[in-house]
């Protein structure tokens, strides 16, 4: 792929260590203000451009994001492919704290949120294929990364998606993993969607901070959220730059 790509930020990562900026603005489009400026740069020798989801300082609620946005921001500014950085909790027992996913499904559980672009002065009704919601070639790459690099991760995954902000109750767990979901998050849609009706290649990659409710003795704290983030996203900078370099 020779063109730009897009990461997108999730929590603990509002900048990307080692980008050599040369441009960063905002770019205001038809569907109102991104998260935050797109930085553009050099990262490992490739160019790519970066964006925060919930802004630089991280102040914005995944159901108040605005991922149309944001991803209509990434596409102008030049990207041709984006991967996304998401803290997740653990509900399947293989995903323990500080584990990676690059899931290849998801369920979305999430309302009210702005979906698509397909919404107003249509010519005609469009719906797109959404059965793999991921793209395929930008998984195997990130999945070629970990194992290259020893990182502990699962190559498949469904992706549950939450409305938040609150944490899921132990029973919407219980629920969500009769359904069949490995990780639980509440950013991963509509931003996937969103980025198949623009036409974006897009990947998630998955850090679990905590195990879901009901998962583990105790509640679930801030503090040890933060410390998983703190450790976990060394590792993200370091499969992000050899990926980059690989799709």
């Amino acid at each position: 792929m020779s063109g730009s790509i897009g990461i997108i930020g999730g929590t603990g990562l509002s900048r990307l260590q080692g980008l050599e900026l040369t441009e960063e603005r905002y770019i205001n489009n038809p569907y109102g203000k991104p998260s935050s400026t797109v930085r553009k740069g050099r990262l490992a020798g490739r160019e790519v451009l970066f964006l925060a989801r919930h802004g630089d300082p991280h102040c914005i609620p995944p159901h108040r994001v605005n991922y149309r946005a944001n991803l209509w921001a990434l596409k102008e500014a030049g990207a041709e492919a984006l991967v996304a950085v998401n803290a997740v909790g653990g509900i399947d027992p293989a995903m323990g704290t500080g584990h990676f996913c690059v899931p290849d499904q998801l369920i979305d559980y999430t309302w009210g949120r702005d979906a698509t672009y397909f919404e107003t002065d249509l010519d005609f009704v469009t719906h797109i294929d959404f059965a793999q919601p991921y793209d395929e070639r930008l998984r195997q790459t990130l999945i070629d990364v970990m194992k290259r690099h020893g990182i502990a991760h699962s190559a498949h995954g469904t992706y549950g998606v939450t409305q938040g902000p609150r944490l899921e109750t132990a029973a919407e767990i219980r629920r969500m993993e009769a359904d069949g979901c490995d990780i639980v998050g509440m950013t991963g849609m509509p931003e996937a969607a969103l980025a198949r009706e623009l036409g974006l290649p897009y990947a998630c990659l998955a850090l679990v901070v905590n195990p879901a409710a009901g998962k583990a003795e105790g509640p679930i704290t801030m503090a040890d959220i933060e410390a998983v983030l703190s450790s976990g996203m060394d590792q993200v900078q370091a499969v992000l730059s050899a990926f980059i370099n690989d799709v």
